[in-house]
């Protein structure tokens, strides 16, 4: 697939980024500088020996590209998704973001959306969201030389999106499990939260999830 990831410079966009090259889909890395979009690409490409990795800005990345994940941070999301409405209009589009707050007294702290994958689909109102990749940390993606011990949860509105996100689970080595509806999102973003107590209190950096009973 021809995936484009906005935000990509960033370690869990990069984290993806590898991953799905080095199992042969395109990559299309997106940024609101396209000069540092460039740059992370060619570092991309020289760790994943791995040439279809191109950088872009976020507008044109969108438009080029054929499924669209947004792996901003949750605070820029109103800045951002209008200018790559039109790229999305009829696509895929994977929310990874989750809405965390360090230093306060909530850690997940979601919009009045419910979700960021919620308030993406009101920005991105003819796009298809889907709600995954949350709960895998931009380290086990870039620790390339082992697979990832988890299942990808996911959710949203249309099934066939919800395939096609299962498809690129797969694709690296892990097992989709559809929860559901968009409307989910909240509880699946909040599972990052949990993982990322669980991170510090037991001093890991790749705690997961599995569900049993499948």
């Amino acid at each position: 697939m021809n995936i484009a990831i906005l935000g990509g410079t960033g370690k869990e966009g990069a984290g993806l980024a590898t991953r799905w090259a080095l199992v042969g889909h395109s990559i299309i890395i997106g940024s609101r500088d396209p000069e540092r979009a460039k740059t992370k690409a060619a570092e991309l490409r020289e760790h994943t020996h791995k040439l279809p990795i191109i950088g872009e800005s976020n507008a044109e990345a969108a438009r080029l590209g054929t499924v669209i994940v947004i792996a901003l941070p949750a605070q820029g999301l109103a800045a951002t998704l209008p200018e790559v409405r039109d790229g999305c209009r009829g696509k895929v589009v994977i929310s990874t973001v989750v809405p965390l707050t360090f230093g306060g007294p909530r850690l997940f702290t979601p919009p009045p959306a419910g979700s960021a994958a919620e308030e993406a689909q009101a920005l991105l109102a003819e796009a298809r969201v889907v709600a995954a990749f949350h709960h895998i940390a931009a380290h086990e993606l870039s620790e390339t030389d082992h697979p990832i011990e988890c299942d990808l949860l996911l959710c949203g509105a249309d099934a066939a999106a919800k395939e096609t996100v299962g498809e690129l689970a797969r694709s690296m080595g892990l097992r989709p499990i559809d929860v559901g509806a968009l409307s989910n999102a909240g509880p699946l973003e909040g599972i990052t939260a949990v993982l990322a107590t669980i991170n510090r209190r037991y001093k890991l950096k790749n705690s997961g999830i599995k569900i049993t009973g499948l």
